[in-house]
């Protein structure tokens, strides 16, 4: 009798587990867009954050990179960029949904078409990954990425707040058209991040 209380007990636990297990919530699913990279984006070789350090050993990936969604995973979505395979990677951003943060990143509407219309000095800019004033939020986002989500929870903020790496932090702050007034930040920051023209005292 014990024999036999032990065996159904062994089997309700191993039935149980594997409803649990088959119970675990899949990957959130998301469109596999076709279309172009938003902005300058820093790989590590085959992976990009969306913090975007401007670290030692990263490369850019241009803005109008052509891009097709390929996957999704709890934390990032995976693609094929100009070419090579890549995952960027939702570490900051998590307050919002993985579709709408992949939808941030690949972009229907090529960027480089709107870029034509722009001014040389801000397509430049933009090419060069730097920030200038007068710039729209729009052409910040091609030139250096988005503000993470997790310290900038609205777009429409005065402020956002960047990081060059893990210790230095510069901030974007717009007037009240939303344009470039001035960038903040310590004087190896603005080095690397202000067009020259653009250089502040």
């Amino acid at each position: 009798m014990l024999k036999r209380l032990a065996a159904a007990l062994l089997a309700a636990t191993a039935m149980s587990a594997t409803v649990v297990h088959a119970q675990r919530p899949s990957p959130p699913p998301g469109p596999m867009i076709n279309g172009y990279l938003c902005c300058n984006m820093r790989t590590y070789g085959d992976s990009i954050s969306d913090i975007n350090y401007d670290e030692q050993g990263t490369s850019i990936v241009a803005v109008g990179t052509p891009a097709r969604i390929t996957a999704y995973d709890f934390r990032w979505f995976s693609l094929d960029l100009g070419g090579k395979p890549q995952r960027i990677k939702n570490d900051y951003s998590r307050n919002i949904t993985l579709p709408e943060f992949a939808q941030r990143y690949v972009v229907t509407a090529d960027p480089k078409q709107k870029m034509a219309a722009f001014a040389p000095a801000v397509r430049d800019a933009i090419l060069a990954a730097k920030v200038m004033p007068g710039m729209t939020r729009e052409q910040v986002l091609m030139a250096i990425g988005y503000p993470v989500g997790s310290e900038n929870p609205r777009l429409d903020a005065p402020v956002w707040r960047y990081w060059r790496d893990s210790w230095s932090e510069f901030q974007v702050n717009f007037d009240d058209k939303g344009l470039v007034k001035t960038v903040v930040g310590d004087a190896v920051a603005l080095s690397r991040v202000l067009a020259p023209a653009a250089a502040q005292p």
